[in-house]
Order: structure tokens, then C-alpha cells, then sequence
């Protein structure tokens, strides 16, 4: 039996439909609730599913973060309060459409968009994979350390401009990574008496707590009675019109073509694409005014970019082993647990599990997809809940789902000392993300840096084009978001003190 047909064929069993079925309705429901990300839902699912089959577990966690970038939209557009970060720039018309009596039709536009930019990262995952793991194949030792930095600086790059924090980030989760044993002689390292931690830190107690349980806290503490926006109550028309199909036909197209190219890059994500798109749309539109101010093709671009990430980010994760984004991170984690390996290696030894990850995305976006489609009247009522209710089923799924991996109550205790770190690191403005990277890679990097050392010593690295060629674009990922915002500073015009009786020369 072919690949394709064996791949696809898995997803007819029962218990897959099922799993997809559950992850569809979770990942929507996660994506409602503000505040809820695609990241802290896959966590805290990856203790549930570990129990199941590969092909089942994968199901429910990618459904999940298929749905969740669906769900995300339905308070972006009622509330103005983005479901996950990937709907940041659906705010920017979504609410806007809903004030004017249009929450029907954004709502519906939105899905059929998200939809379209999912199907398209799909397809990229389907063209693109193979050729880029044939590539990676021909890396040695040498070329892995240097596509292992690539992905650590790209994530710190990306860290909303706070680069110094994202490399202390990155630098935590590195040394986070070397508890355990040593990749080369396998002596145990780090542990402090602990025999628990012989296997290294518990991953996924650790991003549980990271993502789950600092975010519980932060909301706890942050919480404020009486605040927030009142969920748009009038829906208006659904259905797109002719005229409406033809004013999104060309904002898909941008949205198609930022969001693939955005979800290539590792640790970009839809944020960055969302918004990327909804410019790009706004300079090619006949009616650029209206941008911002309740704009169905600025809905639809932003929409469109931000879903399509999703197949750039996995395509980047099955083939070079480098996570796209946080969420799927955490992902890997799970996949290493099953004994899948995510590399260049994976398409030769379990070909038909990548076109079964294909088919889970592309039912999962089709089971979205009609769940959208429902009139959202329902979730206003969600919205109002009082949010001490969820924290209280979050607080106890974080717990059950991290004792559930390996029955162990100090993985409980691993779990609540990096929620409270993760608190810490909130508060301190220092991303996650590069410390989920770093855990993640830590080994990986290291053992190829050492192993390139023992081969040649430091000119296995330095004359191998192609590593010097990686790091050396690394190197930019980091230098330029300063230099440039440094230059903006150098060339914006001075602001005129206003207390000041020196008044400005023409």
C-alpha cells in the first residue's frame, strides 16, 4: 500500500473521526474564551492523549489548534478582545463591521477565510515538505547545530522587540535542556539527587505550568470586576452577498500568499502574518479609507494570512525538527513521547504518518468550518460566564492531566514551580516561548555541536558553507529589529518640548 493511501486510510477508523470530532469542539471553545491560547490547550491535552495511539492523539492536538484559530474569531468580532494572539488584526474591522449591525456577516466571512488559508497551508505542507526535508538530509552534525541556533534566534527574534529577554529566554530553556543525561557519555547531569530527573525535566508538567498555570494566575491577579466590552448582540445578515464574494476574492489572495511565506519562519506566527496581511491588502485596495473602520476585505486578509501559517508552521516542524510556532513546540514533545521523531528522517521512515497529520488538518478544517458556519448566538452566552468558573476547570485539568502522563505526584510539583515561574517571567515582560525552545533543543544542540567538534574540531563548523550560511542569518535575525528601530529613532523629528519658550526655526 502507497504512503498516500495508507496515511489517508488511518483516518477512517472510528476512534481518529471521534478525536477529531472532540478536538474540533475543544479548540473552538479555546479559542471563545479570551485569554485561553491554542499553546495552553494543546499542553494541557498532550497529558490526556498520551495514552492513545499516535494517529488519535495527533487528531485531537491538531485539531485543537486548527479549531482554536477558528473559535479566536467569534470575540475578536463581538468583544474586540482577540481569542488567541492570531486574531489580533481581526480586531482592526471585525468589531468595527459588528457595531454597524454586521456581526452575521463578518463572523461568516471570517470562517469561510480561515478555512481557505488553512487549506492553502495545507497544501504547502503537501508541496513543500519533501523537497525541504531532502535537503536537510544531506546536514551533518555541523549543519543541525546551526539550524538548531536558527530556530532558537528566530523565536528570540520575534519576541515583540524585547530581544535581551528573549535571549535570557533562550538561555534558561538551554540550561533547563542540560538537566539530565549527557547526549555523548549518557552520565546524569543536574539532577540533584532527584532520580525523577534522570530523563530530564518532565516536559510536559514543565509547559503545562509555563503556559496553563501562569496563565491562571496572571488572571487572577490582574482580574478587575465590571471590566471588559459588552458582547454585540445584533448579528444582521449571514449570508455573503455576490458583491461581498467578489470584494474578498483578492484579499484571500494576499492573505494566501503572506500567510505561506510568514509560516515558513519559524516562530513568525499568524499574529505577524494577520497583520502583515491586513497592510498589504490595505495598499492594493480600491478603497484603502476604509480599513479599520469595518472593512470586509481587511477582515478577510487578516483572517486568511493568519490560518495559512498553520501548514508553514507544521511543514517546518515534520522537516527540519525546528517547532514553527509555541504551540507546536509543545507538539513536539508529545510526537517524542510516541517515539516520532519530527526531522528529515521522518518522511523516509513514517511516510504515511505525514499524510495522515495532511488529513487530520484537512477534516479538522472542514469540521471547523461548519461549526462557524452556526449561528454564534450561543457564545455571547459563553462570553458573560464568570471567568472564576474556568479558572477553577482549568486549575483541575492542569493537575489531573500532568499527573496523568507518569502517575507522579513531583511532576505535579514540576508543573505548579514552572506556573509560578511562568508568572514571574510575565511579569518581568520575558517570553515563554524561547524557554520551550530552548528545553526542547537544548539536547539537540548540543549533541550536534559536540559531535561536530569531536569530527574536526571548530573548522567542521567554520568552513561548512551551508552551517556558516545559517548561522550567519541568525546572527541578522537578532541584529536588525535593534538597528532599525534605532535608526527610526535617529530619523524621527524631534518632538518640540512644549514647555519650552524656544520656538522651532522654519
Amino acid at each position: 500500500m502507497s504512503p498516500i493511501a495508507e496515511g489517508f486510510g488511518a483516518l477512517l477508523d472510528p476512534t481518529v473521526m471521534l478525536c477529531i470530532a472532540a478536538g474540533a469542539v475543544l479548540g473552538m471553545l479555546v479559542g471563545a474564551f479570551p485569554g485561553i491560547t491554542a499553546t495552553m490547550a494543546v499542553a494541557l491535552a498532550s497529558g490526556f492523549t498520551l495514552a492513545l495511539d499516535p494517529v488519535p492523539g495527533l487528531a485531537v492536538l491538531l485539531t485543537i489548534y486548527v479549531a482554536a484559530n477558528f473559535g479566536d474569531r467569534v470575540p475578536a468580532i463581538l468583544v474586540n478582545t482577540p481569542g488567541t494572539p492570531a486574531s489580533i488584526a481581526t480586531t482592526f474591522d471585525g468589531y468595527a463591521m459588528a457595531k454597524k449591525g454586521r456581526a452575521g456577516l463578518a463572523l461568516t466571512a471570517s470562517a469561510f477565510a480561515s478555512a481557505w488559508g488553512t487549506l492553502v497551508g495545507v497544501a504547502l505542507l503537501l508541496a513543500a515538505a519533501v523537497p525541504l526535508s531532502r535537503l536537510a538530509l544531506q546536514f551533518g552534525p555541523a549543519e543541525m547545530f546551526a539550524l538548531v541556533v536558527f530556530g532558537l534566534t528566530m523565536m528570540i527574534g520575534v519576541s515583540g522587540g524585547r530581544i535581551v529577554k528573549g535571549l535570557m529566554a533562550g538561555a534558561f530553556g538551554l540550561l533547563l535542556g542540560a538537566v539530565g543525561r549527557d547526549p555523548i557519555t549518557g552520565a546524569t547531569r543536574f539532577t540533584f539527587g532527584f532520580a525523577e530527573l534522570s530523563d530530564g525535566i518532565p516536559f510536559i508538567a514543565a509547559i503545562i505550568g509555563l503556559f496553563g498555570i501562569a496563565e491562571v494566575l496572571d488572571q487572577i491577579l490582574t482580574h478587575r470586576r465590571g471590566t471588559g466590552t459588552a458582547p454585540i448582540t445584533q448579528f444582521g445578515r449571514w449570508l455573503p452577498r455576490r458583491s461581498d464574494w467578489r470584494a474578498m476574492l483578492k484579499p484571500l489572495a494576499v492573505g494566501s500568499g503572506v500567510g505561506g511565506v510568514v509560516g515558513i519562519v519559524p516562530a513568525a506566527g499568524g499574529d505577524i502574518a494577520g497583520i502583515l496581511a491586513w497592510d498589504q491588502a490595505r495598499r492594493v485596495s480600491k478603497e484603502p479609507e476604509s480599513f479599520g473602520k469595518g472593512s470586509l476585505e481587511g477582515i478577510t486578509a487578516a483572517d486568511t494570512s493568519s490560518n495559512a501559517t498553520l501548514g508553514g508552521s507544521v511543514t517546518t516542524t515534520l522537516a527540519l525538527g525546528i517547532p514553527g510556532d509555541s504551540v507546536m513546540a509543545v507538539m513536539i514533545g508529545s510526537m517524542v513521547v510516541w517515539g516520532i521523531q519530527p526531522g528529515p528522517s521522518l518522511f523516509s521512515d513514517q511516510p504515511a504518518l505525514v499524510y495522515s497529520i495532511a488529513g487530520i488538518m484537512l477534516v479538522a478544517t472542514a469540521v471547523a468550518l461548519g461549526l462557524s458556519l452556526l449561528r454564534m448566538r450561543g457564545v455571547v452566552r459563553l462570553l458573560e460566564l464568570p471567568r472564576q468558573y474556568l479558572w477553577t476547570v482549568i486549575l483541575v485539568f492542569c493537575m489531573v492531566g500532568t499527573y496523568a502522563v507518569n502517575n507522579s505526584v513531583f511532576d505535579v510539583c514540576v508543573m505548579l514551580i514552572f506556573g509560578v515561574a511562568g508568572l514571574f517571567l510575565r511579569r518581568f515582560g520575558i517570553p515563554a516561548g524561547p524557554v520551550v525552545l530552548g528545553l526542547i533543543l537544548g539536547e539537540l544542540a548540543e549533541g550536534n555541536l559536540r559531535r561536530a567538534l569531536q569530527i574536526g574540531g571548530a573548522e567542521t563548523i567554520l568552513t561548512s558553507p551551508i552551517a556558516m550560511s545559517i548561522l550567519a542569518v541568525s546572527v541578522l535575525a537578532l541584529a536588525v529589529p535593534p538597528l532599525r528601530q534605532a535608526w527610526r529613532n535617529r530619523t524621527r523629528p524631534a518632538t518640540p518640548d512644549p514647555d519650552s519658550d524656544t520656538t522651532p526655526v522654519a
